[in-house]
């Protein structure tokens, strides 16, 4: 009996720790989703600006073509 009330507390332990996990993405689902987008905007915005053999400097990176 032991055993089974051992087995059961950490079911519990597991289906509350998923839970916490899919409650945290889903607060944050959108908020990560604007970051990821709006990286990728910058990203896109400084395509094809260089002429090749120029350097261009995106947000600190530079980009060699």
């Amino acid at each position: 009996m032991k055993a089974a009330t051992g087995e059961l507390q950490l079911t519990v332990i597991t289906l509350i720790a998923i839970a916490a996990v899919i409650g945290f993405f889903w607060i944050m689902w959108d908020p990560i989703q604007n970051t990821i987008r709006a990286q990728w905007e910058n990203v896109n915005e400084g395509e094809g600006t260089a002429a090749p053999g120029h350097t261009m400097i995106v947000k600190g990176y530079e980009l060699v073509k």
